[in-house]
Parts: C-alpha cells; structure tokens; sequence
C-alpha cells in the first residue's frame, strides 16, 4: 500500500466527518498557468488546478512537491504561499457521502524541471494564458490574492 494510502471505508468516515487540508498548486509555465480538466468529482468536467490532500506528518511544502512529482511529473520552485482556503462541495465521489470540505492551501510555483504529464486525476493538462472559462470561484479567490500574478485578473 502506498505511502498516505487511506482504505476505501476509512477515506469514507473522513470526507463524511472532517474537513480535508490540500495544496493546490498554481504551476506558471511558458507564460501562463496549468490547469487540468478534471475527471472525477467534485469539479468533474472543469479545469482546474492540480492539488491534493497532506498526508499526515507531511508538512504542506512537502506536500506540493510530492503532488507536484506524483501528479504532474515536474519539480517545482515555491514563489508564493497564498493562504488556507475554504472549499466546500456539493458532490464528493465517496459512497454514501454527499458532500466534501477541503481546508485547501494555494501555492504559486515556478516548473523548475520535468515535462508535464497526466495522471488519473485529469484527463488532460493545459497551459491557459488568461483564465478558462467558466472560471471556478475557488481559483478566483486565489487568483484575486496572488501577488505573484499580477497579469491574472
């Protein structure tokens, strides 16, 4: 079982109990930001950002490059910590549970090595220039506090 792996049942009792804390990750590259078209839910069929949950005792910049890694392919440079964020949802693709809550964490980071490349969390990665439309409220709010950003409405 891999590092952070949470049994079905278990991952169950957390999304219908406690809030979940996760990165997202602002990846600038080639002159914009990548996003990936989400396959599952919540978020199914948006682009949006790569992300994941912190594994326990991983702190959260552990965490970005590990997704960063494991998601994307790539290694990354932190620019910028945008703060903890309340994300809640109305869908959450567990059995049984009918909505999720992620305490989620945005970071700003520059693709220092790697080429990008899917993985079953998106069916494909794009580099947008100016936001996708429609554009989630959640990377609104990031984008609207990113100082890194400042090309990005």
């Amino acid at each position: 079982m891999p590092a952070g792996w949470i049994p079905e049942e278990d991952w169950e009792t957390v999304v219908a109990t406690v809030p979940i804390v996760s990165v997202d990750l602002l990846v600038r590259h080639d002159g914009g930001l990548v996003f990936g078209k989400r396959r599952n839910d919540p978020v199914k069929g948006w682009w949006f950002l790569p992300g994941g949950r912190v594994h326990k005792g991983e702190t959260r910049t552990e965490a970005v490059h590990r997704i960063a890694a494991d998601e994307l392919g790539i290694e990354v440079d932190i620019v910028e910590s945008l703060g903890a964020f309340e994300h809640f949802y109305e869908t959450a693709a567990v059995e049984g549970v009918d909505d999720k809550h992620y305490l989620a964490n945005g970071y700003v980071v520059d693709l220092r090595d790697g080429a990008l490349r899917t993985e079953d969390q998106h069916d494909a990665l794009r580099v947008f220039e100016s936001p996708p439309d429609p554009l989630h409220d959640h990377i609104r709010d990031y984008l609207r506090v990113a100082d890194s950003l400042p090309e990005w409405p």
